[in-house]
């Protein structure tokens, strides 16, 4: 699979490790923040990197890009986090060209996630790759790429019902609170930390809650009221966490740290508290469960929770990788045309270069030869020619790379596209 700069040598890959094997601890180590994503990308474009993606979520880390060997890439990755290589090895994974392009379309159609037809994941993708392409780490390729995933992902979510239910950790979070407090109504809920999850986390509290006795707090107190204004909730102070945490009867933290900002010496507890940890890394100490009246529920924990609607969605699971193979296969088709179509372009030229030479011979040697017949007739064959070899090209079963080869040395195009350059 070439890159723009038609450099053979490159190849598409993704590098990175989820929760099917990666516990919360590991994931923690190899989550990037904003900042080690920029300083991730701005390494990859001094070391020749051309195009790159990184996405990294809740229950996953991922590098897309290409490069000479994969290695490039976990390299990137270990040295833009706190995991380590060996780290890497135990629980990793590295997938090359068409299984790269597969692996994408199932984890940006939610296929892949901790809790199936996970749509929060797509939004992840886009931010990735507007990130690349703020630091021109992007390409046709991949821009086509990741349109076709987003294709894939509005098709399944508008023809399938595979988005029914916890389709995601803050809603699954909610739906947990729901069935595990009574008079949830009545409760004293407080959310500390309002990025993505914890604004996503305080919508659907706010809609499925009805309750009005919720309370923010962000270390930026800015974030929170944007949030609190929305719904008319109440926001404090980030130095009045302790005394909050001592009234609530729920706490959420998705913090987003990459240490935990909650441990038992907060905890002065006057009645139980169900702490929720929505963080990777975990941003709620297991040493709070040393104190009494506390229960602490991870991530990853929700997400093993079953759902009331999990058979269900697994019902459609076949549509919906149906319409993953229908998009994915389009852009296949697109991929392997826009690697043949120049050198389809140069056989017609070329073809075309050996009508004129015979036409002018014949003429020469045919009295009342018929040009206009023979341009007819010739043009006639040279598009059925044409088109005979884009179809060998576009077959599924074909090696595209060597057809290419063979038929550029055969009607010698590299030395014709040469001549006619200069």
């Amino acid at each position: 699979m070439k890159n723009n700069n038609n450099t053979k040598s490159l190849q598409f890959y993704v590098v990175g490790l989820n929760y099917k094997k990666a516990d919360a601890e590991i994931r923690g180590r190899f989550s990037l923040t904003d900042q080690s994503k920029i300083n991730l990308l701005d390494q990859a474009r001094l070391e020749g990197i051309p195009s790159l993606i990184a996405i990294s979520t809740c229950n996953r880390t991922e590098l897309y890009g290409f490069a000479e060997h994969p290695f490039q890439l976990i390299s990137l990755l270990c040295k833009n986090s706190n995991g380590t290589v060996e780290d890497f090895q135990q629980v990793a994974y590295v997938h090359k060209n068409h299984e790269a392009v597969a692996h994408l379309f199932k984890v940006g159609t939610g296929m892949d996630s901790q809790i199936l037809g996970d749509f929060e994941i797509i939004s992840q993708v886009k931010t990735g790759f507007i990130s690349a392409r703020e630091k021109g780490l992007t390409n046709n390729y991949f821009e086509r790429l990741v349109n076709s995933v987003i294709q894939a992902s509005k098709r399944i979510k508008n023809e399938t019902e595979i988005s029914s239910g916890a389709t995601s950790v803050s809603f699954a979070s909610v739906q947990y609170i729901l069935k595990n407090v009574p008079d949830i109504q009545q409760k004293n809920i407080l959310l500390f930390g309002t990025g993505k999850i914890g604004r996503n986390t305080c919508e659907n509290l706010v809609k499925h809650t009805k309750n009005n006795q919720i309370t923010l707090i962000n270390r930026t107190k800015d974030k929170a009221q944007k949030i609190a204004g929305k719904f008319n909730l109440i926001v404090k102070d980030y130095a009045d966490l302790q005394a909050e945490i001592q009234s609530a009867d729920v706490l959420i933290v998705a913090t987003g740290a990459q240490n935990p900002t909650i441990d038992k010496e907060l905890l002065n507890l006057k009645k139980p508290l169900l702490i929720l940890d929505l963080s990777i890394p975990k941003n709620v100490n297991d040493n709070v469960l040393e104190v009494s009246g506390v229960q602490l529920v991870h991530l990853d924990q929700l997400s093993q929770m079953t759902d009331d609607t999990l058979e269900k969605r697994k019902q459609y699971v076949p549509q919906a990788m149906q319409i993953i193979e229908e998009v994915k296969d389009e852009f296949i088709t697109w991929t392997q045309a826009r690697k043949f179509a120049p050198t389809i372009h140069a056989l017609k030229a070329k073809l075309e270069e050996i009508k004129e030479t015979e036409l002018k011979y014949h003429k020469k040697k045919i009295q009342n030869f018929d040009e206009d017949q023979a341009n007819l007739i010739t043009t006639r064959l040279i598009q059925k020619i044409t088109t005979q070899f884009a179809n060998h090209l576009k077959a599924e079963e074909t090696e595209v790379d060597e057809s290419i080869e063979w038929i550029e040395k055969v009607f010698q195009l590299e030395a014709f596209q040469n001549e006619q350059n200069n």
